[in-house]
């Protein structure tokens, strides 16, 4: 078995780093905050997120590939290819699926980095599968170094990015995220053989290094334009809100609800009152409107459950379920069954707030569990 010679393309090689670092920060970046929004938007979110990471993994090793300098013309089988794209895609969908959706323990957060580490590999050795006219030799050391590496360094980047939801935790996080991307496919590259072969085993279309570099171009674009939208946002501080949505999130609950003073506007005989947040224990939709509850009496409140969300969240109430609001400073303690909860409160006269299984985790972050 006669091996070729390889080389690379020392600017096409740079550039598959600084396309899987972007990547990684518009996907870590994406999934930033998403406890503080509904369902359906971080499930929107987890979308994005795995799409840029995912096809930051695509790109970073299809940009390297392009690199690679041998004495034969070799082509790529395109449906393989595009498999390997959609494969890394789902599995790193899975894993922030998986941190976003469940509790998020240490277990979770390995497993997580796991996963991605796998849809590297998978990725890599799928791509290599779509070589045509070449044949990929492999060796176990190259193998068990690329295993070990994607894995090891996923992991770390997910602890880093996820054990505190900051900017630095994110931009260090991006930076194990790219390491790990480029290691796996620089370890099994340079312990990985190519010989060639005289038959094309199609199944899919073939395509040449230059269509496959349109595709690239066409991904690396997409990515790029993520990457400065989701930095503009990061870098850039927000405008200056109103006086009564001027409030720190990075406070604890409690410090917030006491930075904002809204009074809550009720009916009776005729005569709306005005009730302090503080004294709230929750708010529950009754058809168009709301039922206030405070210790000693319940409320009307002409305002939808939709309204009530709307101002009352920067008074720190939490959704804990799709009818009701929670004031947290209220609840004495907190009950969780299989895959949702129960809130009760300090008044024995309350009766408890029901915690549906999509609001289970913001929940247990306002409550400090």
């Amino acid at each position: 078995m006669e091996f070729l010679d390889v080389g690379h393309n020392t600017a096409l090689v740079a550039a598959s780093v600084v396309i899987a670092i972007a990547a990684g920060f518009t996907g870590l970046t994406l999934s930033k905050d998403l406890s503080l929004q509904s369902v359906s938007r971080r499930k929107g979110s987890v979308a994005a997120s795995a799409i840029a990471l995912g096809g930051g993994i695509w790109s970073m090793h299809f940009v390297a590939m392009l690199g690679i300098q041998m004495p034969i013309l070799f082509y790529y089988d395109a449906a393989i290819t595009l498999a390997s794209a959609l494969l890394a895609i789902l599995i790193v969908g899975t894993a922030l699926l998986l941190l976003h959706f469940r509790e998020r323990t240490p277990a979770t957060v390995s497993a997580a980095g796991v996963l991605v580490g796998c849809g590297i590999l998978a990725m890599h050795y799928l791509g290599m599968a779509g070589l045509q006219l070449c044949q990929a030799v492999y060796t176990a050391f190259g193998i068990g170094l690329s295993v070990t590496s994607a894995i090891a360094l996923s992991i770390a980047a997910f602890w880093i990015a996820y054990g505190r939801r900051t900017n630095r935790s994110i931009l260090l996080g991006t930076l194990c995220f790219g390491f790990a991307v480029c290691a796996v496919h620089f370890v099994a590259i340079a312990n990985t053989r190519f010989v060639a072969v005289l038959t094309l085993n199609e199944f899919g279309p073939v395509m040449s290094n230059e269509t496959l570099a349109i595709g690239v171009i066409i991904s690396s674009f997409v990515i790029f334009g993520a990457f400065l939208w989701m930095g503009v946002t990061f870098i850039v501080p927000s405008a200056p809100l109103t006086k009564v949505q001027a409030v720190d999130a990075t406070k604890p609950v409690a410090a917030r609800a006491a930075l904002v003073a809204l009074r809550i506007p009720c009916e009776l005989n005729g005569t709306t009152h005005l009730i302090d947040t503080a004294q709230v224990a929750f708010v529950r939709a009754e058809g168009h409107y709301t039922k206030v509850y405070t210790n000693d009496a319940q409320h009307f409140c002409v305002w939808p459950i939709t309204e009530a969300i709307k101002r009352l969240g920067v008074a720190g109430f939490v959704r804990t379920h799709r009818s009701y609001l929670v004031n947290p400073m209220h609840v004495d303690h907190f009950e969780r069954f299989k895959d949702n909860g129960v809130c009760r409160f300090i008044g024995t006269n309350l009766p408890p707030v029901p915690v549906s299984r999509s609001n289970l985790k913001v929940v247990r972050d306002a409550l400090g569990i």
